[in-house]
Order: C-alpha cells, then sequence, then structure tokens
C-alpha cells in the first residue's frame, strides 16, 4: 500500500448520487472540497451488511461533519444507477435510505487504483482519507473487509487535525 499522508489527494472525476439525489456524470473531486475538509469513504460494494451498516453510520454523524465543515464522499466500484436504487430500496433489509452524501462510483478502478485500495477481488478495501483544505491527505485508515470503522474515532482524528490547523494559523 502506498503512503499518501502527507501528499496531494488524487483527484478524478466521475458519475456520482450527490447528497440531495441528484445524479451526475461529472462529479470533481477538486472543486468539490476547494478549501474544505474532506473525508473519503471507501467501501466494496453496495447491498452488503457490513457495507450497509457503515454507511448508515456515516450518514447518522453527517451533522457532526457538517458542522465541522467536512464534505463527505464515499466510494464504490458500484455504478450510480446502483447507488441511487440502494438510496431508494425499501424493501431490502440492507437498504440505506436517502444518505445526505455524495456517493462516487468507480466503474474503472482508477480511483481506487490512484489511492492504492483495491483488493486482489477488484472492490475497494474499507478505506477512510482526510483532506484538509489545501487538498492534502493528513489521514490514511485502511481496513480488511470485515473490520469496520469507528466514526467517533474518525471524528476524533478531525477534531485534531482541525485544532491543529487553527494552532497554526496562529503562530
Amino acid at each position: 500500500m502506498a503512503v499518501l499522508v502527507g501528499k496531494p489527494a488524487p483527484d478524478f472525476r466521475c458519475a456520482a448520487v450527490l447528497g440531495n439525489g441528484e445524479i451526475t456524470d461529472n462529479f470533481h473531486l477538486a472543486s468539490t472540497i476547494h478549501n474544505k475538509y474532506a473525508l473519503l469513504f471507501f467501501y466494496p460494494l453496495d447491498f452488503t451488511p457490513l457495507c450497509s451498516s457503515e454507511l448508515l453510520s456515516l450518514n447518522e454523524h453527517i451533522g457532526a461533519l457538517t458542522a465541522r465543515g467536512v464534505e463527505v464522499i464515499s466510494i464504490s466500484v458500484d455504478s450510480h444507477f446502483t447507488h441511487d436504487a440502494w438510496r431508494k430500496a425499501t424493501t431490502d433489509h440492507h437498504a440505506i435510505g436517502t444518505v445526505c452524501y455524495t456517493m462516487a462510483t468507480d466503474l474503472t478502478h482508477h480511483i481506487i487504483r490512484d489511492y492504492d485500495v483495491q483488493a486482489d477481488s477488484g472492490v475497494a478495501y474499507r478505506a477512510t482519507f482526510l483532506i484538509d483544505p489545501r487538498g492534502v491527505v493528513r489521514s490514511q485508515l485502511i481496513n480488511d473487509f470485515p473490520l469496520s470503522r469507528n466514526m467517533d474515532e474518525i471524528l476524533r482524528l478531525i477534531d485534531a487535525l482541525q485544532n491543529q490547523d487553527l494552532a497554526d494559523s496562529n503562530l
């Protein structure tokens, strides 16, 4: 695995379902996160039990993330049509509902390769990248498939980064 910490976050364009439900064929990371903190949340596949629970937890914390000025983008190799269906599903017990963050698609696998989180099976590991307002990766966490992420730990990392950035700006 490549270490991206301290390096510019790889930019990308892709199709996505935005937090308001709008589908776009031209989501652009750099313009979306310009001068903002960002959280990239890679996951293996839509309509799976652990991915569903993680994305629901992410959505439950969206207020805390938004209050901290963090732009949230989830990413998988599923299509934007599958993301949209997952958001709209009501009968499937792995449905996530209308989550309030962008769900980006990586059909070509170029994003998961650029972030070096592609597993041998071709899907993304459970990976989280925290990007600062200058577009630099400040935290990189990569978990194997059975290991879910702790949103309280992610919030702690964001707070630590923002407190350090604030201290640095006061020097």
